[in-house]
């Protein structure tokens, strides 16, 4: 049996990178999939069509889980389309680098709003159908930079590293209800992002990491297959580190 089947989730930010690759992974367990996407209905429709294989359901809503309605309005739409949910995965995130002196104010409540507000957004538009069925598995995408810092990405680290706190409370105090939450802190993913970038600087990041190389989308979806799935049902408030050993 697949370590998925009869599960749904919702993945917010899955059009492309990490959430596309997740959603992959998800089908191919057996998951049906309700994703997010922002602007690109185009990469949205490209996903679901590579999605159908698995005949198992998908669907993609254009929802931005940084607005608290919005957020609130996806879970209701979920519920009714798929007629059930067991798993949140919060992975919608944007940066905008800039050295502390340079950043302005906007750069910085934007980032937060993005990362971090949704999350808080998403978890509350689930938590009451969790509580009900007195199960579910919330997952939350931070980042090595949430652990360590990062010059050029203050607003980012700080919200990566809300995300572990905010993690950690809610699994003290929905945990009696058997409702789970975990982050995962992904190190150097090599993404269509990273392909913009020159192959010399690629190098250099993965010359710096112990084993030698960048991680792929699918390293991150495996470890949230775990974490969603009953493998680890003994697990929450936890940081799953996937960084190649970047951080050890």
């Amino acid at each position: 049996m697949k370590l998925l089947e009869g599960k749904t989730v919702i993945i917010t930010g899955a059009s492309r990178g990490i959430g596309r690759g997740i959603a992959k992974t998800f089908t191919a367990q057996g998951c049906a999939v309700a994703f997010t996407y922002n602007s690109s209905k185009e990469a949205a429709d490209s996903l679901i069509k590579e999605l159908n294989v698995y005949n198992v359901q998908v669907k993609g809503y254009q929802s931005n889980a940084a607005n608290f309605d919005h957020a609130q309005q996806l879970v209701e739409d979920v519920l009714k389309d798929f007629g059930s949910l067991d798993i949140l995965i919060n992975n919608a995130g944007i940066t905008k680098d800039n050295l502390l002196i340079r950043m302005s104010e906007d750069d910085f409540d934007k980032v937060v709003e993005v990362n971090l507000k949704s999350i808080f957004n998403m978890t509350k538009a689930v938590q009451r159908t969790f509580l009900k069925q007195r199960k579910g598995s919330i997952i939350h995408i931070s980042s090595v930079v949430g652990v360590k810092g990062n010059a050029g990405q203050a607003n980012y680290a700080a919200s990566k590293a809300g995300m572990i706190g905010f993690s950690k409370s809610v699994a003290l105090e929905l945990g009696s209800r058997n409702i789970r939450s975990n982050v995962i802190a992904p190190g150097f993913i090599e993404t269509e992002m990273t392909e913009k970038l020159s192959e010399d600087l690629v190098q250099g990041w993965r010359d710096g990491i112990p084993l030698k190389r960048g991680g792929q989308p699918e390293d991150i979806a495996n470890a949230c297959v775990f974490l969603a799935s009953d493998l680890s049902s003994y697990i929450t408030g936890q940081v799953l580190h996937v960084d190649g050993g970047m951080l050890t």
